[in-house]
């Protein structure tokens, strides 16, 4: 995230952090896309958000003085310069369909994709916050009419990406001066519920067409719009065991659709604080506990789950009942209900501490070995296809997974291969398959497919 605290409050304040430089100093980024192309990470993963946290105490105070999502860039800035320092690593960030336009939003993400020479990707998103719509004077739409509207936007977005330039639309033919072939670039009429345009696609395609498409709601509403059309599903919570009935559920919906549903790949955040031994890696635990903002996670779990934990006791244990507004994560709602050894009673005291390092997600500390053992089991449990990996320090966090954890994974055959190339969408699915999958519903707007244009923009 393009902020001094995602999901690891007040660590700004430990010297050896630099989240503070992130909007100040493009070699921040620059320097940690080089890290993490040494280390054959797959993709840099920005999320984003409109609003601020404001549900704890009714204000946004805590979450202002605490850096807790706050201030917040944009996380499409500084892509390509990433992307000009690199050649393996893909970026990956997120937009919200409740704000945009998805004319405007296929041009940007056509560049990116460009520039990237097809290592994007695009994390849907509806959000979910009052002060999010108050900022952009929008009225704020309820969950799962959210979820509507975005399968609206997404399929409007199909036809400017897949239906609009045939494959030989780009001539650049200088002897005849035709540069694009007017007669084979379609002008796309959606005419939808919610979105109207009449337009071509105003660039010719990019090297995957579309973006390789992310999706993170768990919801009942979140898992369809997920398995119809995300390629990677990120998830959270604190248990394996909380993530395995939601896993079976999206993999279940996408073979409904007609998907495979392995082709659907899963996600789950995790923070590891890793050392070269068990002694080390408790240390950094130590550390990260000496800066970490209790106010910050309490700011950031209240504004999530609609729950103002200020008015609880604090060792009171909060349910789902607790929740009586719309605007919310609804999946950490329900992650509420869960009873677990492996999960502490859900009261603002433990909240407070467990989420000021790592979010919602959990953070094993360890040797390379220890945090290894901890994510074979989550993937063993869950049906996990791989990680979503928070940071508590950066570089510090980003410099372990890359020098104590990957060489680990790699060891147990659980890595891919070193100096793996190619588009965000190959790196996943296999050489050669740098476009949509023919079982994904994005690929009947394909140009060749795609001739109607239905009244009611489906």
């Amino acid at each position: 995230m393009f902020t001094v605290g995602h999901l690891s409050f007040g660590q700004w304040r430990n010297p050896k952090d630099a989240s503070a430089t992130k909007r100040r100093d493009l070699s921040y980024w620059t320097n940690l896309a080089k890290l993490l192309e040494e280390g054959d990470i797959n993709a840099l993963f920005l999320a984003d958000t409109f609003g601020q946290h404001d549900v704890y105490k009714g204000s946004a105070e805590a979450c202002m003085r605490s850096g807790a999502q706050y201030p917040m860039g944009d996380p499409a800035i500084p892509v390509t310069a990433m992307a000009s320092v690199t050649k393996n690593l893909g970026f990956a960030i997120t937009t919200s369909t409740s704000y945009e336009a998805p004319y405007t939003v296929a041009k940007r993400f056509s560049t990116l994709d460009h520039l990237t020479q097809g290592r994007f990707g695009w994390n849907i998103v509806t959000s979910w916050k009052k002060s999010a719509s108050k900022a952009v004077g929008l009225p704020y739409v309820d969950h799962d009419q959210r979820y509507e509207i975005a399968d609206e936007f997404v399929r409007s977005l199909y036809k400017l990406w897949e239906g609009s330039w045939a494959d030989d639309a780009l001539a650049e033919d200088a002897e005849n001066e035709i540069y694009s072939d007017f007669n084979r670039i379609r002008t796309i009429h959606h005419h939808g519920n919610k979105f109207k345009f009449d337009a071509p696609h105003i660039l010719d395609p990019s090297p995957q067409r579309t973006p390789f498409l992310f999706q993170a709601g768990t919801s009942p509403a979140g898992i369809a719009f997920g398995a119809a059309h995300a390629e990677g599903v990120f998830v959270s919570a604190l248990s394996p065991h909380i993530l395995a009935p939601r896993v079976k559920a999206i993999r279940a919906k996408a073979a409904e659709f007609g998907r495979d549903p392995k082709s659907v790949k899963i996600f789950a955040i995790m923070t590891p604080i890793i050392g070269r031994t068990t002694e080390e890696a408790k240390q950094k635990y130590q550390d990260a506990l000496k800066y970490a903002s209790t106010e910050g996670g309490l700011s950031f779990f209240s504004g999530n789950s609609g729950i103002d934990l200020s008015k609880h006791d604090l060792d009171t244990e909060i349910s789902p009942s607790d929740s009586t507004i719309d605007a919310k994560v609804h999946s950490l709602v329900a992650s509420l209900n869960y009873k677990g050894d492996d999960v502490p009673v859900w009261t603002p005291r433990n909240i407070g501490k467990i989420i000021s390092i790592g979010g919602n997600g959990p953070v094993p500390v360890g040797s390379p070995e220890e945090v290894a053992d901890v994510l074979e089991e989550w993937i063993d449990v869950a049906d996990l296809d791989g990680f979503n990996i928070g940071y508590v320090l950066t570089p510090g966090s980003f410099e372990d997974l890359v020098h104590l954890l990957i060489p680990e994974l790699r060891k147990r055959g659980r890595y891919a291969p070193l100096g793996e190339s190619g588009t965000m969408r190959e790196r996943i699915y296999g050489k050669g398959q740098s476009k949509l999958r023919d079982d994904h519903p994005g690929s009947r707007y394909k140009y060749d497919n795609y001739e109607a244009e239905p009244t009611n923009g489906q």
